[in-house]
C-alpha cells in the first residue's frame, strides 16, 4: 500500500509541476494545496478499504507522512518563488548618481535690454552723416543696438548650474537641473520624488 501511496504521490508531483507552467504563482500555490488536500482525501480511502486494522493504520501514517511532505514542499517553493519574484523587480522610482556638471546658463535677453539698445544705437547713428544718410544710419543704429543691449543683457544673466545625470534601476536616465550645489556625488543612491530627486 506504501508503494501504492508513493507512486500517486510522485504522479502528483509531476502534474502539479506541469500545472504550474501555465498559472501564475498566486494561483497555482491555492490549487497546489487543494489538488495535496485532495490526494489525502483519496489516500485514506484507499487505506479505508483494508481489512486489516494494524494495515490500515500504518497505511493511515504513510498517507498522512506523504501529505506533510508536499504541503512542506508547497510551501517552501512558494516562499521561494516570492523571494525569486521580489528580488526581479526593480524599483522604478531608485537610481544611482552618474554624473554631476556644473555649466553656464545663458540667461533671457528682456524687452528693456532691447529697447535700450536700441535707443543707444539710434543716438550713435544719428550723429552720422547728414539729410536721408542719417535718417538710414539711425535706423541702422537702433536696429543694431537693439539686437546688441539683447545680447548684452543676456551675457549679464548667465549663471551658474548643477546638472545631476541619474541612471535609474528599471535602466532609464535623466538629468536634473540646481541652481545651486545640491550635494549629490557620483555613485550616490537616490529615490524620484515627484519632478525632482532625493537621497535614499
Amino acid at each position: 500500500m506504501k508503494k501504492h501511496i508513493f507512486i500517486s504521490s510522485l504522479l502528483f508531483a509531476i502534474c502539479t509541476t506541469v500545472y504550474a507552467q501555465g498559472n501564475s504563482q498566486q494561483q497555482h500555490g491555492a490549487d497546489n494545496s487543494k489538488q495535496i488536500s485532495a490526494r489525502y482525501a483519496d489516500d485514506k480511502k484507499l487505506c479505508a478499504e483494508e481489512s486489516n486494522s494494524s494495515t490500515r493504520m500504518q497505511c493511515l501514517r504513510d498517507a498522512k507522512e506523504e501529505y506533510d511532505k508536499s504541503i512542506a514542499s508547497a510551501k517552501t517553493n512558494s516562499t521561494s518563488n516570492k523571494s525569486n519574484e521580489k528580488s526581479t523587480h526593480t524599483c522604478a522610482e531608485c537610481g544611482k548618481v552618474i554624473a554631476v556638471d556644473i555649466q553656464d546658463k545663458k540667461g533671457e535677453g528682456s524687452a528693456l535690454g532691447v529697447i535700450a539698445g536700441g535707443v543707444v544705437g539710434g543716438l550713435l547713428g544719428n550723429q552720422v552723416g547728414g539729410g536721408t544718410g542719417r535718417s538710414l544710419a539711425t535706423i541702422a543704429g537702433a536696429a543694431g543696438g537693439a539686437y546688441a543691449g539683447n545680447k548684452v543683457e543676456a551675457n549679464m544673466k548667465t549663471s551658474k548650474i548643477w546638472v545631476v545625470s541619474v541612471h535609474y534601476d528599471n535602466d532609464s536616465k535623466n538629468t536634473y537641473e540646481f541652481d545651486h550645489d545640491p550635494g549629490y556625488r557620483v555613485g550616490e543612491l537616490i529615490r524620484r520624488n515627484g519632478n525632482g530627486i532625493e537621497k535614499r
